[in-house]
């Protein structure tokens, strides 16, 4: 990166965020906002002083450009990690192009997501060099990914718009560590995954997501997982994600795929190894075979244990009906792995699925065993799937040593962060211990743009009688908005139940979740004049609607994490257990910040005007209902539907 004689990194933000500096000039859009300018200066102090800073910055406060600005400026290394692939694109295809202009600096960018999105190169030529039957889609698919990979320079599986997200093939030549040999690759220098690295390596700004900051942190210390390269700084944005999304990868799982696509890799590297298929490879193909059996051996046994669509905590106990196929299991794996070592023409292919097997048959070992007291454990099975995990109760200190000790200097920033008025509950959750705090409130008038409407009369909502009641108030509320709304659900169940009753004769498009990829009912939301869209969780956040588009944002009950959940269940006993609160330290903060997130998806711009509607009337008649009502933004509350009538046409 540039740099300009004589000014301090302070002085150069000031000048590119003040009013006719550079961003005005450049940045049509560019509006100035003193909450942006103050979070800007606090982000360059960190980069340039080091520490841990939290930055709770409103809807509207522009957080993306307060951190990319300062991190430009800084001259230094700094990866920026991101809670979603949205935000993502947006910084990497939107954002840094603008600034690269409006700034004059120059500087480097590098996108990295997941080793699972590329194309592996060598893999790819296996499958081509295979000539085994196919069907006629998969032959169709096959001819694009090879006209494709002929052409792309990244490698990444987007590129291909018609290629279905679920196409089983995909996981058999793609880049994902499990299969990858490392330097010993033929193709290593070739592959797209080095080639991402290399340019990660070269670059001054590194642009992730949560997902590959979390895997890439749990295999750092292994011989070929690492894919980020280290950087002096670090920005987290949308940090409200980052505990969820390190519980899932730092903890372990054995499932029914995972075991068939070792056997099937297998049976793939071994016809590659000795096409004439010699005497000596012969016990090997036996071993692979014995391998796949006593996975589908094991594999039943843990169906036989959950309901199929059930996530059920595990004990050794409860697991008992499956010891036994685990030990077999275990002793086929070994088998494999001494097998595959002693092959006189192993291929280091060979070799990466000696190792592969070792690992299943210790990670198969510590989960029946199920006595780290630091994990829960918990069967999952969904459709053909069922999977075995072990996932840890308490991630801060994993958190902080492995992501946060990282860094010199390091930022964590949402829209969501404080709860009560205080970090409290974030810091403990992530292990922060010393840091500089800011909150930045929204850059909105919530008492001109935004309505809060709590329907006077509703029925507890974990009663049977809620999702009547609830249809009922909102086929009122849906006319009076005339549409236009997201009505967000804490549970399928509940949004099917909402559904069958919800008045027929509305005259509004209705969109459902499940009925289409996200991506089209997002689309066809934005297209589609006085949609009405029922989701669940996945659209409570990341998702961004401005204009008069979306005006309503319906949430139908607080969002409680179920306690019927292993990893809350886990997580409440071990509060308890200490002497805490489980109810009041953990359950409430957790459903404010959710609450907060799902609200958040209303008001995306200065002249957005919409109503917030709760159902749930808890926050009325409980007495923890209150932190949820001033943790809300601070919008006038009205009871009566004729208020909210008013409020859409005084705003046509």
């Amino acid at each position: 990166m540039s740099d300009t004689a004589g000014e301090t990194l302070d002085e150069r933000i000031a000048a590119a965020f003040s009013d006719g500096g550079t961003l005005a000039a450049a940045m049509p859009a560019f509006e100035p906002r003193p909450s942006q300018r103050e979070m800007a200066a606090a982000v360059g102090d960190i980069l340039a002083d080091g520490g841990v800073l939290l930055a709770e910055a409103g809807t509207g406060t522009g957080k993306t450009l307060a951190y990319l600005v300062p991190a430009i400026l800084s001259g230094r290394r700094v990866l920026v990690s991101t809670g979603t692939r949205n935000l993502q694109d947006q910084i990497y295809y939107k954002d840094l192009p603008a600034l690269r202009e409006a700034l004059g600096v120059s500087f480097t960018a590098a996108y990295m997501k997941g080793r699972a999105n590329y194309l592996c190169l060598q893999r790819f030529e296996s499958v081509l060099e295979d000539g085994g039957p196919r069907s006629g889609a998969d032959g169709a698919y096959i001819h694009t990914l090879r006209e494709w990979a002929d052409q792309t320079e990244t490698g990444d599986r987007s590129e291909v718009e018609d290629l279905p997200d679920d196409y089983p093939l995909w996981n058999e030549i793609s880049a994902a560590s499990e299969n990858c040999i490392g330097t010993e690759c033929p193709r290593y220098d070739d592959c797209f995954v080095t080639r991402m690295r290399r340019q990660a390596l070269e670059s001054d700004l590194v642009i992730v997501n949560h997902h590959l900051l979390c895997a890439d942190a749990a295999v750092r210390r292994g011989a070929y997982g690492e894919v980020i390269p280290s950087c002096a700084c670090t920005v987290i944005d949308e940090a409200h994600q980052l505990e969820d999304v390190a519980t899932q990868y730092f903890g372990t799982g054995i499932s029914n795929y995972r075991l068939e696509e070792l056997a099937r890799d297998g049976q793939r590297a071994l016809a590659g190894s000795d096409p004439a298929g010699g005497p000596h490879s012969d016990d090997a193909r036996r071993r692979v075979d014995d391998v796949r059996y006593r996975g589908h051996v094991f594999a039943e046994a843990l169906r036989n244990i959950v309901p199929e669509g059930d996530r059920m905590r595990v004990t050794a106990e409860k697991l008992e009906p499956a010891t036994e196929p685990a030990t077999g299991l275990a002793e086929s794996l070994t088998a494999l792995e001494r097998t595959f070592g002693e092959l006189v023409d192993a291929t280091e292919e060979l070799a990466a699925l000696a190792r592969r097997a070792a690992e299943l048959r210790e990670q198969i070992r510590f989960l029946l065993d199920a006595s780290d007291a630091g994990f829960v454990y918990f069967l999952e099975r969904r459709g053909k799937g069922v999977v075995l995990r072990a996932a840890p109760i308490d991630v801060s200190g994993i958190v902080r040593e492995l992501i946060l000790e990282r860094a010199e200097s390091t930022v964590l920033t949402s829209a969501t962060l404080a709860v009560d008025d205080s970090f409290d509950y974030f810091r403990g959750r992530l292990g922060i211990t010393d840091a500089h705090q800011m909150r930045l409130l929204p850059e909105y008038d919530f008492e001109q743009q935004a309505l809060l409407y709590l329907p006077r009369e509703m029925p507890d909502p974990r009663t049977q009688r809620f999702a009547g009641a609830m249809a009922r108030e909102l086929g009122e509320l849906l006319r009076a908005t005339r549409g236009r709304a997201f009505v967000l659900f804490t549970s399928y169940a509940n949004l099917r139940a909402v559904r069958r009753q919800l008045d027929p004769d509305l005259p509004y498009p209705l969109l459902v979740q499940g009925s289409a990829p996200r991506s089209v009912l997002l689309r066809e939301f934005r297209s589609t004049p006085q949609a009405v869209l029922l989701a669940t969780s996945s659209f409570w956040q990341g998702v961004d609607v401005a204009g008069e588009a979306l005006s309503c944002v319906v949430v139908d009950k607080l969002p409680f994490a179920s306690p019927a959940d292993p990893v809350t269940a886990a997580r409440i006993e071990a509060i308890e257990a200490d002497g805490g609160n489980a109810f009041a330290d953990y359950q409430v903060p957790l459903a404010i910040l959710t609450l907060l997130q799902g609200f958040g998806r209303l008001l995306r711009h200065r002249s957005d005007r919409g109503v917030l509607a709760l159902f749930d009337a808890r926050v009325r008649t409980r007495g923890y209902g209150r932190r949820f009502l001033d943790s809300l933004p601070p919008a006038p509350i009205t009871h009566e539907i004729e208020a909210v009538r008013s409020f859409i046409s005084r705003h046509r």
